[in-house]
């Protein structure tokens, strides 16, 4: 693929968070960039800010002419596989016969330009990419970032870095995306089943994972989570890290206070003292050991790690404060896999010993909910009051006899119920929890608003 040639760039899902950064990509490099999506959120909004030109009926006519006049070597026409193949724009371009290329594919192309660090896991990615990127960023490194989550610290899941720069990217597992990327550096933090949709079985899961890891060259580097279920060939030079396993990147002393941590970490018999992690989640201490070996690894020095970490503010919905009051906690995050749920209902309760949790779980995909129902009803039963939405379709239809109904029965609890999104922020009002946390990947987010409006009459500043 020859980025070099392209004149225009259409994005058909440019809504998405992968999709967003490579539009702010093409944009940073002077090329005109334009898009679908099916609805405007804000990060559309900002897309358009930025000069994307953005439609949102699937409708030949609404592609813009300039798009439609240009040749098969002047465009580069991206998708993603939320995108139905019957999708009108989608069929538009194929009849054209022009070529479309996956979202994974052009980051791929892009990686061969940088010195890239590229993060994988089921869960952990986002959120340890971030921290890469925020680290070398607030070093003067000057990364090009692309990340799966909004950076609190920049507004936005893109930094455009310089030529020669580094690279950070969020490794996208699904549907095997990651094994188009180049890394230098590779970082695993987690391989739990997921995607069964896609892999069927979790040891392809583990094989696709492993594909990855092999995509480091001998001079690049492989950082791994100690104890995954990964070939034990891949230990073998890898740098590991853990927070209570033996690994070269370990956690020491740790302590919490009021939801931040302060630790010291030993990199490779190299005691590093006095760290502060600014979020909340003993999972996030272990995202930040990954980031500070890829930080050492790049040359950053104790003090700069010190130093970023301390001012990393997190990534928009990853264990975010929405209200912060000693009446009353508001907390949405993005768990979506029974695993995340676990350590963020579990993280809530460390920093709130003894007080009521309230959680509102959307299940994304129906595929998941059915292949992880067990799992899904564990982790809720650590809540006290459990509220569930329907399942968030995303890119699946239906499947019989899966439910919110079904999941909800199998949960060990007195206080459990379905709601609808319409109905949520005034159920929760009546509900008066102290704490409240609102948990899923689908569209659960757009309720933030309206439920933080039933607490405070005013709108928060997200």
């Amino acid at each position: 693929m020859n980025l070099e040639n392209v004149k225009y760039i259409y994005l058909l899902g440019a809504g998405g968070i992968g999709m967003s950064a490579l539009a702010r990509y093409f944009r940073e490099r002077g090329l005109p960039v334009a898009g679908y999506d099916r609805l405007e959120t804000g990060l559309t909004k900002a897309l358009e800010q930025s000069g994307v030109q953005m439609t949102y009926s699937d409708t030949v006519e609404t592609i813009p002419l300039a798009v439609k006049s240009l040749t098969i070597e002047d465009i580069l026409v991206i998708y993603t596989p939320a995108i139905p193949f019957d999708s009108v724009q989608k069929q538009f371009f194929v009849q054209k016969g022009i070529p479309l290329v996956k979202r994974s594919q052009v980051l791929g192309a892009i990686s061969l330009e940088h010195p890239t660090i590229a993060v994988a896991g089921t869960h952990g990615k986002t959120t340890t990419s971030a921290m890469i990127a925020h680290l070398l960023e607030h070093a003067g490194k000057n990364p090009v970032a692309f990340m799966g989550g909004i950076s609190a610290n920049y507004g936005t899941n893109y930094l455009p870095g310089s030529v020669n720069s580094l690279m950070v990217a969020e490794a996208d597992e699904y549907d095997r995306s990651f094994l188009q990327l180049h890394p230098t550096t590779a970082v695993i933090t987690s391989v739990d089943p997921d995607h069964l949709d896609i892999y069927h079985e979790s040891t392809q899961l583990i094989d696709s994972f492993a594909a990855f890891a092999h995509l480091v060259p001998q001079e690049g580097k492989l950082i791994l989570k100690a104890g995954l279920a990964l070939p034990e060939e891949l230990y073998n030079n890898a740098l590991t890290y853990h927070t209570s396993l033996s690994a070269d990147v370990r956690l020491g002393e740790c302590v919490q206070q009021n939801g931040n941590y302060h630790f010291e970490v030993d990199f490779c018999g190299e005691k590093i003292p006095d760290i502060m992690l600014g979020m909340a989640g003993f999972h996030n201490v272990e995202n930040a050991l990954a980031a500070i070996a890829a930080a050492k690894i790049h040359g950053l020095t104790n003090e700069q790690i010190r130093a970023g970490l301390k001012s990393f503010l997190g990534v928009k919905r990853r264990f975010e404060y929405i209200i912060r009051r000693e009446d009353f906690v508001f907390i949405d995050d993005y768990a979506h896999h029974p695993e995340e749920l676990k350590a963020c209902i579990r993280s809530v309760k460390a920093i709130y010993p003894g007080k009521a949790i309230t959680g509102v779980f959307q299940p994304h995909l129906f595929s998941r909910t059915r292949d992880f129902y067990q799992g899904f009803a564990d982790s809720l039963s650590e809540l006290d009051t459990v509220v569930l939405l329907d399942i968030y379709p995303a890119r699946e239809l239906p499947i019989p006899g899966v439910s919110s109904a079904v999941l909800l029965e199998m949960i060990n609890s007195d206080k459990k119920m379905l709601c609808t999104k319409a109905a949520l922020p005034a159920k929760l009002k009546e509900l008066k929890p102290a704490i409240l946390l609102t948990m899923g990947a689908g569209d659960i987010d757009q309720l933030v608003i309206p439920i933080s409006h039933e607490f405070t009459q005013k709108t928060p500043m997200l």
